[in-house]
């Protein structure tokens, strides 16, 4: 099967349902667990401070633990919670859409992957060719020799 055969809302709502299902099994088992997040569809109220939110990785992993558990919600469409940030512990209130969960951890084990993109399907994808790739990256132009005329 093809990766593009994913990549529909069928899936996407399979994928959303079913993490929606494996965390409200975390839930009513009492269980903490981690989630890792593409960080670009994350919201925080209040918003983080910028040097506070660019030190953030791409994917960020979340412990729900202790009041980050206890302050948790969900419903079809995304996960709640609230959680301190930096040294000041900054308090913030995180959404998170469910296909932005990318994995689902319970200690240091994976649960669930999820291979879904939160994009839409009317959203153009733009398409780059390999080789247009590798030669927009300055540090592959010593792969290739000059040659001369």
């Amino acid at each position: 099967m093809s990766l593009e055969n994913l990549e529909n809302n069928e899936f996407k709502t399979l994928m959303q349902d079913h993490i929606l299902t494996l965390i409200e099994y975390m839930f009513n088992a009492n269980q903490e667990f981690g989630v890792a997040c593409e960080i670009k569809d994350i919201s925080f109220e209040p918003n983080l401070p910028e040097e506070l939110h660019s030190s953030l990785p791409e994917i960020t992993l979340f412990m729900l633990a202790n009041y980050s558990f206890d302050s948790a919600t969900i419903d079809s469409t995304q996960l709640v919670f609230e959680a301190g940030f930096g040294p000041d512990n900054l308090g913030a209130m995180v959404t998170i859409p469910l296909l932005a969960i990318k994995q689902l951890f319970v200690g240091e084990y994976p649960v669930m992957m999820n291979i879904a993109s939160i994009q839409d399907e009317s959203e153009p994808i733009e398409e780059i060719d390999s080789m247009s790739a590798l030669l927009n990256n300055p540090e592959n132009a010593k792969l290739f020799k000059k040659s001369k005329p």
